[in-house]
């Protein structure tokens, strides 16, 4: 009898791809846990458990339904250094015929199957995952390696080629952007207003133990019951309490930070893992969330709904566009020629900077921090102090359990530290303590004082901003959007820009120690 192994990746849970729609004796499923998936970086422990018990939940409801599967665990697999070492043992005990997979998100995946493909007696076929809003193929005629592209412009063309929140060809309030609209802070009585968080209560006390008895390696709070879903029932409970509870709020609060306990998720939808694992389709999301708009348009505004499309269907798509554009040489860019590596407070989150206090913490606790927390409070401080392109993408790789290479890297290395030169962004994010001041209430308890620049309490980001000016002004003397940043600071007598440097260089000097 003739054998197809299907090849089943982690991140592939998609449980309506059209493989799916029929049974097939012939047919046998393959999830594994891989050990190779677990040595490329360390990873928090959460982001482990979710994917491990996420695939054993889908290996279960594919069998449900009459589908053979071969689930594997650590116990199974942990004599295969690699996945094709795997793939090449099954081959002989199953007596595979042929064999297909899922294209890969990751690279170094896809390089990797295609290179076993290639080697084999028997046909391979790739399939596309039936995911993505943008096909595949399209990639090439959207994105040029090596050439920057906007996320607005491509934005609005998703949004006509899908219909959505269009009106006569035109973009619904004659606004195709309400990014304006949506920064703001949260005041006393909004924090009294913050919702519980939706999480739930999976034990994965049996995957702990697996971790154990193989010494994986990972950093993190852990958890034997963990809150993230794991399952498209799950995932779609979550997603209808984020378009009914937290939807209305979304937008206006969408880059506000807070120290409050109940202000690690805020009004964010937390649907990232799921939508990154395919237990939801981006599209099905992006529809709910209309829904909700449409359903009670006295609650939700246009720019709550823009806003969440926005990151759905514009930054979401947009950069996968630019990895799969750009891959393999964008993850050897260094722009701006960061060496430093990174503090030990990024695996415990002991630092007396209280921003970083909380956002790596919070981190470290749920494996998981919004946007801006990400992008203007550690990304920002990494810049600033000129961390190792690589040591950053494999931080924020291991610690977010919605990371994989696709969205991780080009959010981090391009995005975040500008190591791209400018591929992904128009110029560096960056800021002093005023920004993280504005935008939340973590300066209000700090040892440092966030209105000072020079002194033992001054506020690191202060000096470290202007230090990052003064080091790359000639880079960007004529960036528009920088410039006048840098003739700002070229405008200070030697003595304030002195002053500024050395103590922007005192504390990079104890930086362990901030």
């Amino acid at each position: 009898m003739s054998v197809t192994l299907r090849l089943i990746l982690g991140d592939q849970l998609n449980p309506r791809h059209t493989w799916f729609r029929n049974t097939n004796d012939q047919v046998l499923y393959l999830i594994a846990e891989l050990p190779q998936e677990l040595g490329y970086v360390k990873h928090h422990v959460q982001k482990v458990c979710a994917f491990f018990s996420a695939m054993e939940q889908f290996a279960q409801a594919l069998k449900q339904v009459g589908h053979r599967v071969c689930h594997l665990t650590l116990d199974d697999t942990a004599d295969f250094s690699t996945l094709p070492a795997l793939l090449d043992h099954l081959k002989q005990a199953e007596a595979i015929t042929a064999m297909e997979y899922q294209r890969p998100d990751e690279f170094r995946l896809l390089e990797q199957l295609r290179l076993w493909a290639s080697g084999q007696p028997f046909p391979v076929q790739e399939h596309d995952s039936e995911h993505f809003l943008l096909p595949f193929t399209e990639i090439p005629q959207q994105f040029k390696p090596g050439k920057a592209h906007r996320m607005e412009f491509f934005y609005r063309r998703m949004r006509q080629r899908y219909d959505i929140l269009m009106q006569d060809a035109q973009p619904e309030g004659k606004r195709w952007n309400f990014d304006s609209d949506n920064r703001q802070t949260l005041k006393p009585h909004d924090l009294d207003q913050l919702p519980e968080s939706l999480g739930f209560s999976n034990d994965v006390t049996t995957i702990m133990q697996r971790l154990e008895r193989h010494q994986v390696p990972h950093f993190g709070t852990p958890s034997n019951h963990l809150l993230w879903p794991v399952n498209r029932r799950q995932a779609e409970a979550l997603l209808t309490f984020f378009c009914h509870q937290l939807l209305p709020y979304f937008g206006q609060f969408q880059d506000a930070m807070t120290q409050h306990n109940a202000g690690w998720s805020l009004y964010h939808s937390r649907l990232s893992f799921a939508l990154n694992a395919k237990m939801l389709h981006p599209m099905q999301v992006i529809q709910a969330a209309i829904a909700a708009y449409r359903s009670a348009p006295e609650r939700i505004t246009l720019a709550q709904i823009e806003g969440f499309v926005r990151q759905i269907l514009g930054w979401r798509e947009f950069i996968r566009g630019i990895y799969w554009a750009n891959m393999p040489d964008y993850r050897e860019h260094n722009a701006l020629q960061a060496q430093r590596a990174l503090p030990e407070y990024f695996w415990d989150g002991n630092t007396r900077m209280n921003c970083m206090h909380h956002a790596l913490g919070q981190s470290l606790d749920y494996a998981y921090a919004h946007h801006i927390q990400r992008l203007m409070v550690i990304g920002n401080f990494c810049l600033l102090t000129g961390m190792s392109p690589d040591a950053v993408d494999a931080w924020y790789l291991g610690v977010y359990i919605d990371a994989i290479e696709w969205v991780e890297m080009p959010n981090t290395r391009g995005m975040s530290q500008f190591a791209d030169g400018g591929l992904v962004a128009s110029k560096p994010y960056i800021g002093g303590g005023n920004y993280i001041n504005k935008m939340s209430d973590y300066c209000q308890s700090c040892h440092y004082q966030v209105k000072q620049t020079l002194g033992d309490k001054a506020c690191p980001f202060n000096s470290l901003y202007w230090n990052f000016i003064a080091r790359h002004q000639q880079h960007f003397a004529n960036n528009p959007r920088m410039s006048l940043v840098v003739k700002n600071w070229q405008k200070r007598d030697i003595e304030q820009q002195q002053a500024v440097q050395q103590q922007a260089a005192a504390y990079l000097e104890k930086l362990p120690e901030l």
